[in-house]
């Protein structure tokens, strides 16, 4: 829970600056958020969007804010301190966050938010291992008390289990080249290092895709894989949707196309029945629907915002309304 106001120092000053919420401003467009209102943010990561709708819903609104990374949390900690009682911090996976607010006295919620990004302040931490330049272990958790690491699975899977990992989770075409050269690698030393694991993985790949890393999709397959990160979304998205007052609104950011394409199907599933187009204020065909699709396409960051802030290029916003 947020408490005492803090005394920001040049460490608070730079955790603000490595994470610039995406499409901010869209996603309070969106939610709309109002005074007294009541809202979860269930990746409050370093709590850009968190603070935006608490500023938006004074004086009274309050905000229940989730992250399984303490790290992230201790971080929105002090960002949201200012709000005292208004903002509560629970160390928690998202997917769970129906039964966590519930147990804070948060449901009827105005509306949610799901930022499935990977921080800044994650990428930047050597330590953590989610960067192909990353110097440090070849971690990968979100949280660090899951069990398995990237390095366990690498070191210790068959082949057959990371071609299915890198094709399912990072969509790569050379899937079987890379796994089974990791297989071969591995036999005379394990990998241990993110860099190096990267490394390794370029030189594997005969394709060269154009702006980005050859690594990118296998770091983000093991990534996935580790984290369970789609199962956590699936889980995660009807655990949010149960919260919401009819009305009440969920913003899901996406980053990559397994992501997205989640939270499109669920939402295309729920509103079926609705006909309504999306721009009036509320449902009024009738039809036995539990969700309105407000973004019938993702809404995506402006050319201005990109070139601020490089990582919303491929972030994508889905908003749906929950009927009566």
């Amino acid at each position: 829970m947020a408490k005492a106001s803090p005394t920001l120092g040049s460490s608070d000053e730079r955790d603000r600056r490595a994470h610039e919420p995406v499409l901010l401003a869209e996603v309070l467009a969106e939610l709309d958020p109002r005074p007294h209102g009541r809202f979860l943010d269930g990746t409050v990561g370093a709590g850009g969007h968190a603070r935006a709708i608490l500023e938006r819903t004074a004086p009274s609104g309050r905000l229940l804010g989730l992250d399984r990374d303490p790290a992230a949390l201790a971080i929105a900690g002090r960002e949201l301190a200012p709000f005292g009682e208004r903002a509560v911090l629970v160390r928690s996976n998202f997917a769970l966050c129906d039964v966590v607010a519930r147990e804070h006295g948060f449901d009827a919620l105005d509306g949610a938010i799901l930022d499935l990004g990977l921080s800044s302040i994650q990428l930047a931490d050597d330590e953590r291992g989610f960067s192909f330049r990353s110097t440090g272990p070849l971690d990968m958790r979100a949280d660090p008390d899951l069990g398995l690491t990237a390095a366990d699975l690498v070191n210790q899977a068959t082949d057959v289990e990371l071609e299915r990992i890198f094709a399912e989770y990072g969509e790569e075409p050379e899937a079987r080249r890379v796994a089974r050269a990791i297989v071969r690698r591995r036999a005379k030393a394990p990998f241990m290092a993110a860099d190096e694991f990267g490394r390794f993985v370029a030189g594997v790949k005969t394709r060269r895709p154009r702006g980005t890393d050859p690594a990118t999709r296998v770091f983000q397959a093991l990534r996935i894989a580790v984290n369970d990160e789609l199962a956590n979304l699936s889980r995660g998205l009807m655990a949010a949707l149960s919260l919401l007052r009819p009305g009440g609104r969920l913003a899901v950011i996406s980053f990559h196309s397994l992501e997205d394409r989640i939270a499109k199907q669920l939402f295309v599933r729920e509103s079926r029945d609705c006909i309504c187009p999306p721009h009036l204020p509320t449902c009024v065909c009738g039809h036995r629907a539990g969700l309105r699709v407000i973004t019938r396409r993702p809404i995506s960051s402006t050319a201005e915002e990109v070139t601020r802030n490089p990582r919303a290029r491929s972030a994508r916003l889905r908003v749906v309304e929950k009927l009566a």
